[in-house]
């Protein structure tokens, strides 16, 4: 019988490389590691963040191949974070953390230039609203406050939608684009990390059948961000076997 919500926290509560700054505790407890991860995997190593990473999937398999780097992932779902953080504790490994708190608030968390990379993997699409899609200008300028300059952010998507929303996004501020695929395991990409790390959600799309997207491109420091000016096609799902409420076919 697999753990309860109670039993996994409880468990979390114990693991050394797992920090749990929840919405609730923010104003008011400021977040001591901030500007100290280096301190913490006791390397200067570059820092590698999975955003929304659920159950710690590219995280864990990215802390694998990868032992000359570091890798944090951050949710805010500790059930699911539970299941990374576990494996990673029993397999031994070094260079990996898990950070439980909201992402609206990432930038409270780390310093000035402590960020080398971004991954965000099957993130929400957001299509109602475009502050909340992790591909924003509102959270691109977030990052900017602990991104290295020109740090490079990965976005492993099945939403078309959010996927052609972040390349305009990338287009219309003139971000250095690394890569864009509508169909990465169709272009053979050279990069094992990108196809050979599978989440549990990506292989839910593979097997209904859908194309994984995946955009790679660089974030500088310097230069005013604004939202593109288009309108883009609604995905007909919002997860798995759940299709979409609005009647809208398009949105901003």
């Amino acid at each position: 019988m697999s753990k309860g919500k109670l039993a996994k926290f409880a468990d979390m509560a114990g693991y050394p490389h797992v920090f749990e700054h929840p919405h609730s505790v923010l104003e008011d407890v400021p977040f001591a590691q901030r500007g100290r991860w280096h301190e913490f995997f006791g390397n200067r190593h570059p820092i590698t963040l999975e955003l929304g990473c659920g159950r710690g999937e590219y995280t864990v398999g990215l802390a694998r191949r990868f032992p000359e780097r570091n890798f944090i992932g951050v949710d805010i779902k500790g059930a699911r974070m539970w299941t990374g953080a576990t494996e990673s504790l029993r397999e031994g490994l070094k260079n990996v953390a898990f950070l439980r708190t909201n992402i609206e608030f990432i930038d409270r968390f780390f310093a000035p230039d402590e960020v080398d990379t971004l991954w965000l993997t099957f993130s929400d699409p957001q299509m109602k609203k475009a502050t909340k899609r992790l591909t924003s200008t509102y959270f691109l300028a977030r990052y900017r406050r602990f991104l290295r300059d020109l740090g490079t952010i990965h976005l492993k998507t099945d939403s078309r939608f959010l996927y052609t929303y972040t390349k305009y996004v990338v287009e219309h501020n003139g971000l250095p684009l690394d890569m864009a695929t509508d169909d990465l395991y169709a272009s053979q990409a050279g990069d094992t990390s990108l196809t050979e790390i599978r989440t549990y959600y990506e292989q839910q799309w593979l097997a209904r059948g859908l194309t994984i997207k995946y955009l790679r491109f660089r974030l500088p420091h310097e230069g005013t961000l604004s939202e593109p000016d288009v309108e883009i096609e609604l995905d007909d799902y919002r997860s798995y076997n759940r299709e979409k409420r609005s009647s809208l076919c398009t949105s901003r």
